[in-house]
Formats: C-alpha cells, structure tokens, sequence
C-alpha cells in the first residue's frame, strides 16, 4: 500500500514501539477491506496479532534464560513405561499452582527412571504460564561457584538464583557436597522458602541425605524447609534409557525361536 496515512500509521507503530504489528498491517488491512470488517474488528486484529507475538517473543526468551539441557514435554513421558509415575498428579503439577503458592516438587528415583525429563517438561509448562524459570544441575552449578567464589561474587550468585519463580536443581545425591556447597544450597533454600518454588530431582532418599550434606543436623534443616510445603513424587522402575537395550539382550535368539 502507499497511501500516506497507511505510511504514517506504519511509522507510528514503530515509533510506539509496537514490534509486530507493522509487518502484518497490510495483510490484516486488505483482509479487512475484503471483508468488510468494522473498526473495532480490525483494532482487534491487529492487537490480538501484536500480544500474540510479544508472547512467543517472551517466551524464546524465556527459553534461552532457563538454561534447560534440552527440551522435552509431558506428552513425551512414557507413563505406560513409569506406572509408579501418575500422569494425573504430574499432570496437575503442570498447572504450576504449586508454583504460584511458592512450594517445592521434588522427584526422587533411580537414575533413568525420567526424573529430568519431568522437571524440563514442567518447567516448559512454567514458561508457557508466563513464570521466570532457570535449570542447573548440580555438578554444572558447583562448578560455577568455584568461579564465584575465586571472583568473590557468591553473594550475587545467591541472588541470581533466588529471583526465578522456579529454580531447578537436578542431579543431587551423586556425590558428596563439600561444606562449602552444602552450606551455600542451605542458604540457597533458605532464601527461597515460601517466596520461590524450588523443583529438586534426586537419587537419594531422604534418610540419605545426611551423607551427601555430610552434615546430618544441617541435611535436617534443609529438609524441614524444602519439605514444608512440598509434594515429594517416588519413581521406581527401570531405567528408560536402557529399555532397547534391555530388549535387545532379552530377545530370544534365531536358534531358540526355531
């Protein structure tokens, strides 16, 4: 189009700031005319389409922000291959409401049981819902507190990690924490108790935890905040990773089908 006031009203767009609009003003324009849309139909149109691109904006950002590993969703899970996984309950856990109250999720299981596959789904499910989230898994986050500890920034790190609505820390209970570690994830969960949702995988049951803290008395005060208002999900199968393999070592041989 080159009517001036179409031209004018392109500038303005940009000029507001309004980043999607413009490049689907014309196409909404002649799909108006065609149409015979009223005013208020093609305002609507056009700001619909603006919010709708502001939002897969934000969300790509989000992504990027969250540091997932990599992304999978819930419909992903094999529940068939988990039953000791309730897609009923994970399912509601995705409505985030326990997010949005500030309480904890925490999957405990065996490694390859699809303990991370459903702390990334659940956290894309945040991001869909608008909500801040950042994923670290321990041996990732330890080694940047070395870093932050021979930048002297560990305090800044601790504030970066309180600010997401949801923080993901996987992995815990592979090996034994240093004092330094163990303290800094106390106090890590001790800013965020009943102010950040904090979603935890594990291969270590709670009676454990005292040898990966190496400290009973402090695991015991960590505990007593994550677990305040939580909901602790039990995995217990085999591990998904190996399945085809285990298939394939099970599988009778072409002698013994015969």
């Amino acid at each position: 189009m080159t009517d001036q006031r179409y031209e004018r009203l392109e500038q303005s767009l940009k000029a507001l700031n309004l980043t999607v609009m413009p490049a689907h003003l014309e196409r909404l324009a002649r799909q108006a005319a065609t149409e015979n849309w009223s005013v208020f139909q093609f305002l609507d149109a056009l700001t619909q389409t603006e919010l709708a691109g502001r939002t897969e904006q934000a969300v790509r950002r989000k992504l990027r922000q969250a540091r997932f590993p990599f992304h999978k969703t819930l419909d992903e899970f094999d529940f068939a291959f988990q039953p000791s996984v309730h897609e009923r309950q994970i399912r509601d856990l995705a409505t985030m409401r326990l997010v949005a109250a500030a309480e904890n999720i925490l999957f405990l299981g065996p490694p390859g049981v699809g303990k991370t596959h459903l702390a990334v789904a659940l956290g894309l499910c945040a991001i869909l819902q608008g909500m801040s989230v950042l994923f670290y898994a321990l041996p990732d986050l330890l080694q940047q507190l070395d870093k932050d500890t021979k930048a002297n920034r560990l305090n800044q790190r601790l504030q970066a990690l309180a600010r997401p609505q949801l923080l993901i820390l996987d992995e815990i209970g592979y090996f034994s924490l240093d004092k330094r570690s163990a303290h800094f994830l106390f106090q890590l969960v001790s800013r965020r108790y009943q102010r950040g949702s904090i979603l935890l995988t594990s291969n270590k049951s709670y009676t454990d935890w005292g040898d990966v803290f190496s400290d009973t008395v402090l695991a015991a005060a960590l505990l007593d905040r994550l677990l305040h208002q939580s909901v602790t999900v039990n995995i217990r199968g085999a591990s998904y990773r190996l399945k085809d393999k285990l298939k394939v070592v099970t599988a009778p041989s072409p002698t013994q089908e015969a």
